[in-house]
């Protein structure tokens, strides 16, 4: 088992790394096509877009195929389209293949995940999620120093081929490592679709359910506003070039820590409702916080904190989803996760650019959007709890 949870960790890793790599060249690789602002902006938001599509295609599927299925068949076509960013001469070619790349990516992340949910039991899923997540800050810190080296080095054709030999390379260990996907089938060789869809739907329903797929949105959102506004405001301040991305690393650097450090067991040993709040306000407070320091120390020390709060959030929103999602659907519930990630960073980058061009003004608009929305599910759930609404968990026997 536990050389099954170092495999699955490891495709996780992968997984991100075909995110973290391609992101940062995105806009430079449409500029040099000749394209202009919108359409640059065009080229990078195309993945996010297409990528909630392919999570949700992915969700049915590994259902319905076994997670195993779905995520080889992500990491080849994947690592295929990959190949074919070397071919584009044009910015609507470019287009073309990030719609196809933003598809195929979508299978792999829900897929892995899902892996990773079944091999854990029912007392290690918070641990499990949160070495999950530590293998997905490792890439978040990686993926862009890599593309960075390899662009320098060898130009960016050959980064798109190592990306893809990469994710062969995971393709390979699918293969090889004997991972097996115990998948739970519902309902026997009767079971109708129609039912299936009910019994999901009343899923949805959850509380719970629906707090993970709210905090899913609201932790990628502030993600997507810091995207936005940290290397906005590290030029204004005549900050060092390498300066933003060296806060965002400290932040990663601090929630990987907390995630692989006994500190871990956190996660299964605290309700997952209680460390997501505290989480979640760890975040609003950074940003806040963030907005009001003019100066180089000052912000790495907020970057800090905040990756306190990322990795408080990270894994309870997973096990919170993964402790009140019965097994047989646990593909769609992951696929509608990862959308609602995907939809956070769009809302928060490219909808809060659109508002304004203030970076100040956009981490507290990001904070306020937070509170108010917060607050909103906090009575929501207070209300249906006094109402005595609350459905029991479906994983429950």
């Amino acid at each position: 088992m536990p050389k099954t949870k170092w495999l699955l960790n490891a495709l996780v890793l992968i997984c991100f790394m075909d995110l973290f790599i391609q992101l940062p060249v995105m806009g430079p690789l449409a500029l040099s096509l000749g394209a202009n602002s919108f359409q640059i902006g065009l080229a990078v938001g195309m993945y996010s877009l297409t990528n909630m599509v392919g999570n949700m295609l992915a969700g049915f599927w590994i259902d319905r195929y076994g997670g195993k299925r779905v995520l080889l068949a992500g990491l080849f076509v994947t690592a295929g389209i990959l190949i074919l960013y070397t071919a584009v001469r044009q910015p609507a070619e470019l287009l073309a293949v990030r719609v196809l790349h933003g598809l195929s990516g979508g299978l792999l992340v829900p897929s892995a995940f899902t892996l990773v949910s079944r091999v854990a039991s029912a007392r290690d899923q918070g641990r499990s999620m949160a070495l999950s997540g530590a293998a997905v800050g490792v890439a978040a810190i990686f993926g862009p120093a890599l593309a960075g080296i390899l662009k320098a080095s060898a130009g960016l054709d050959w980064l798109f081929i190592v990306a893809s030999a990469l994710l062969v390379s995971g393709g390979a260990l699918v293969l090889l490592g004997k991972l097996h996907d115990n998948r739970v089938q519902s309902g026997g060789a009767g079971a109708s679709s129609a039912s299936a869809k009910q019994a999901f739907i009343a899923t949805l329903r959850n509380e719970s359910v629906a707090t993970a797929y709210y905090g899913a949105f609201a932790l990628m959102f502030a993600m997507g506003a810091l995207t936005y506004s940290l290397p906005l405001k590290a030029e204004a301040l005549g900050l060092p070039d390498q300066a933003a991305g060296l806060m965002l690393s400290v932040f990663g650097v601090v929630a990987i820590s907390l995630f692989v450090l006994p500190s871990n067991r956190w996660f299964d040993r605290g309700a997952p409702l209680r460390l997501c709040a505290a989480g979640g306000a760890i975040v609003i407070l950074s940003l806040i916080a963030l907005s009001m320091i003019g100066h180089q120390a000052g912000m790495f020390a907020v970057m800090a904190v905040y990756g306190l709060g990322f990795a408080l959030l990270f894994p309870s929103l997973n096990a919170l989803l993964v402790g009140h999602v019965s097994p047989d659907h646990k593909g769609k519930a992951f696929g509608m996760f990862y959308a609602f990630f995907s939809l956070g960073v769009v809302a928060g980058s490219s909808g809060l650019s659109a508002i304004t061009g203030d970076y100040d003004l956009a981490l507290r608009l990001a904070a306020g959007f937070l509170i108010v929305s917060c607050t909103g599910v906090g009575v929501w759930g207070s209300r249906r709890r006094r109402g005595g609404k609350v459905e029991m968990d479906p994983s429950a026997n």
